[in-house]
């Protein structure tokens, strides 16, 4: 974040009920300011790459461009880390968020605080998954690609596996550091090479693929 007292979100849903009612909630935090909202994929883009937040809500399903494209669209320009805001019917669009660059799954039902901490956390580079979409995640997952087992992981190093452990319990990257007692660059370092040994573009796939070959389990 550029400011440490400041977090700025841009809010992306076609429901006008849905999105008031979470931009009133981000009104009342201290230090967090909605600095656009926007009612399709297309025109969060544009709010995007206008305000250049430091992180996006979105939601899933919109009019003109969905929510999946439009994250793809903004974590190919290098743009902020999005957290999805998804349903209990949206199994079908779980693992091509996580594809598409996500960074954070909440599930709409999901309280005022957890929203909040999902956005702060997902901005300081962390990653955010509601424990109720793990297993569906796990479950998409699976249906894109075998089962991953403990050999998914074999190409780590030991350091690896302790980044990815911490990654996976959503750990921003100062903590990781802070906790194995390492520089932040070399965090980074080794969160590229897990990226590239597991074959994952971001945190959230990597978290998943974790879970799946058992690294860490559900609940922890």
């Amino acid at each position: 974040m550029g400011d440490a007292e400041r977090l700025t979100v841009v809010l992306v849903d076609d429901q006008p009920l849905v999105r008031a009612g979470i931009a009133f909630i981000l009104s009342t935090e201290p230090g967090i300011f909605v600095a656009s909202e926007a009612d399709n994929g297309e025109l969060g883009v544009i709010a995007v790459a206008a305000h250049r937040p430091d992180v996006v809500l979105m939601d899933v399903r919109m009019p003109v461009l969905d929510g999946l494209q439009a994250t793809r669209r903004i974590r190919d320009a290098d743009g902020p880390p999005v957290v999805i805001l998804t349903t209990f019917d949206d199994d079908d669009v779980l693992w091509g968020a996580v594809e598409a660059g996500a960074a954070g799954f909440l599930l709409k039902d999901t309280t005022a605080d957890d929203i909040i901490r999902a956005l702060r956390t997902v901005a300081g580079g962390g990653s955010w998954i509601d424990p109720r979409v793990l297993p569906r995640l796990l479950t998409a997952l699976r249906s894109t690609r075998p089962t991953a087992d403990a050999s998914a992981l074999a190409p780590l190093t030991e350091r690896e596996r302790e980044v990815l452990t911490l990654v996976a319990k959503g750990a921003s990257n100062q903590e990781i550091a802070d906790t194995l007692y390492i520089g932040e660059r070399t965090v980074k370092g080794h969160i590229g090479s897990i990226f590239t040994k597991l074959g994952t573009r971001d945190r959230a796939a990597a978290i998943v693929l974790a879970y799946d070959a058992g690294l860490v389990l559900p609940g922890q």
